[in-house]
């Protein structure tokens, strides 16, 4: 009988140390939903500890390796043969404890044993089995003792925790990775029989391959928390009505952060209440996933109450979510409330405040805003002065985030030389003074009376009669308040890089007021089309570039079969990062 014993010890000792030589375990491929006790052992995996863990210890160990492996040898025999585990399980314990294994060889080694007699120490010592079984599940050495059960000392003894572990195994998840699962929600562990499997074919159901669960899981165990998967599969299925994909959904739960899933289905809710529709909705959260992900739901509940309580409307609530910018929502919320204490701080009128906030929410949110006191100090104004520009226009707080230049405010004496050169060059277009014309044109001109005649003097130099230039001017004043550079950048591209004469600009002077892409985009597609002969090939170039995009989409680009993909072809080249 112990001849028989000391063969069996010594083949186990031959296959360890042969196993280990080559390294050669292949995980075999499961069906993740053929769950069950049966399964277990032809369904297994085999993993190991990170190599830098193992190395790391090997060249701290005072054993050798020799002894190491038939420490581990002994182990296994003991944990399978003495304690009946399954042979699967032992093997794996027994491979990835080495922390545990260090320790026994010490105890051996300390009472004089030889650390060759570990079998025979494990023979009359028995040892806590969770210890180098939580290790074996990727906990390390000093989270063990936290989570060992009090009165328990082997596995066999928690059929409910061993039960569920092999669920997770069955399932494909990796035996060195379910410590994760278990110290971030161990309440998984103690489910009853098809509890785990039920809740994890859920989500087999809705279309999850075996790999993106374990990934899902992994980064977030409390899926599997309570009624967790069923809400989470309740919302999933309301993001899926507005078009929306799972693989959508999965790579944000790869991120890892946890979730309340009620709480952001009632998110939806509002939005639907709000008056977005499945598309809209789709469209929205596709663009911006922090706008909903984000403290789950909790930021845009506060945002829309401290919007209501200034009594903005249900409309301009919706409005400023469809247009919702690359931002936090939780940076959204603070902008609002840190332009609300500038407000207040410079001494805006409530009422006014109440006006600002329903009218530009939007605008609040995307700005950074410097403190009252440093932008009172960096303009070098008064409370009064700046109160009365972000009254004429909430714009003007574009300037005065964190991070800009601030220039000082010009003083009294600036202003008034800078109105009375403005007086003078609208004199010499022919306005009169003192009429309501001039008064218009004083507060429609932006800039000073210098910058105005430089800019006056760009379409002169150009080629254009002073005549026409002034008759430009009355008709769209706007092309004053365009920089000199971007004005001679406008005419140069006008006449050299799109070919049209100077004319054009005089029957078209809006044509400054539009950027350089929006004009090449549609005189690029205008061109292609009329090379196809699908177009008038004298149409104005009014007639291209003032319409709306709606508009010249369906007048021009859809004349031609090809014609949408010519022009989404178009946007990119022109446009890379829109």
């Amino acid at each position: 009988m112990n001849h028989l014993r000391k063969l069996r010890i010594s083949s186990v000792l031959k296959w360890v140390s042969v196993s280990y030589s080559h390294n050669s375990f292949r995980p075999s491929r499961t069906k993740l939903w053929a769950i069950g006790s049966s399964d277990i052992v032809q369904n297994y995996r085999f993993y190991r500890t990170k190599r830098n863990d193992r190395k790391i210890l090997e060249e701290k160990s005072q054993f050798p390796p020799t002894v190491r492996r038939q420490a581990q040898a002994a182990l296994l025999e003991y944990l399978h043969s003495t304690r009946g585990l399954q042979f699967v399980d032992a093997e794996h314990i027994s491979r990835n404890s080495p922390h545990f294994l260090e320790s026994l060889l010490k105890r051996v080694d300390s009472e004089s044993q030889g650390v060759g007699s570990v079998a025979r120490y494990l023979r009359y010592h028995p040892i806590n089995e969770f210890e180098p079984f939580f290790e074996s599940m990727g906990l390390h050495s000093s989270e063990t003792s936290l989570v060992l059960p009090p009165k328990l000392m082997f596995l066999n003894d928690d059929q409910v925790l061993m039960q569920n572990y092999h669920v997770f195994c069955n399932c494909g998840f990796p035996r060195d990775k379910i410590g994760k699962i278990y110290k971030e929600a161990p309440e998984i562990f103690r489910y009853g029989r098809g509890v785990l499997e039920s809740k994890l074919r859920l989500f087999g159901e809705v279309g999850l391959d075996q790999s993106t669960l374990v990934k899902v899981i992994y980064s977030n165990p409390y899926l599997l928390v309570g009624n967790a998967d069923r809400e989470f599969l309740r919302f999933l299925e309301k993001l899926r009505s507005a078009g929306i994909e799972h693989e959508w959904i999965w790579k944000q739960l790869l991120k890892g952060v946890s979730y309340n899933w009620s709480h952001l289905f009632e998110v939806l809710v509002l939005f639907g209440k709000l008056g977005f529709g499945d598309e809209q909705l789709g469209k929205v959260i596709g663009n911006s996933p922090e706008l909903l992900f984000e403290s789950s739901g909790r930021t845009i509940f506060l945002i829309m109450g401290f919007l209501w309580k200034f009594g903005c409307t249900q409309h301009k609530i919706y409005s400023m979510f469809s247009q919702f910018p690359q931002i936090q929502t939780g940076k959204f919320l603070k902008n609002l409330h840190n332009c609300y204490h500038v407000l207040i701080e410079i001494e805006v009128p409530v009422e006014e405040i109440g006006s600002i906030f329903c009218s530009d929410p939007l605008l609040l949110g995307s700005c950074s805003l410097k403190k009252a006191d440093s932008l009172l100090r960096t303009l070098n104004s008064g409370k009064k002065r700046l109160c009365k520009m972000i009254l004429e226009d909430p714009q003007v707080l574009k300037k005065w985030v964190l991070g800009a230049r601030v220039e000082p405010l010009p003083t009294a004496e600036e202003m008034q030389r800078s109105k009375e050169m403005k007086t003078k060059f609208l004199l010499s277009l022919g306005f009169v003074e003192n009429r309501g014309e001039m008064e218009e044109a004083l507060k429609a001109y932006r800039g000073k009376g210098l910058e105005l005649q430089e800019r006056f003097d760009c379409f002169v130099n150009a080629g254009i009669d002073p005549k026409d230039v002034s008759t430009m001017i009355r008709v769209y004043p706007n092309i004053l308040n365009q920089t000199k550079d971007v004005i001679e950048a406008k005419i140069d591209f006008l006449v050299n890089s799109l070919g049209y004469p100077l004319s054009s600009l005089v029957s078209f002077p809006s044509y400054i007021a539009y950027n350089l892409q929006r004009t090449k985009l549609r005189v690029s597609m205008y061109n292609w089309l009329k090379n196809q002969g699908r177009v008038n090939p004298n149409l104005a170039l009014r007639t291209i570039v003032a319409c709306s995009e709606e508009a010249f989409v369906r007048t021009y680009v859809s004349r031609h079969p090809e014609g949408h993909d010519i022009w989404e072809k178009l946007k990119k080249d022109i446009n890379p990062f829109d």
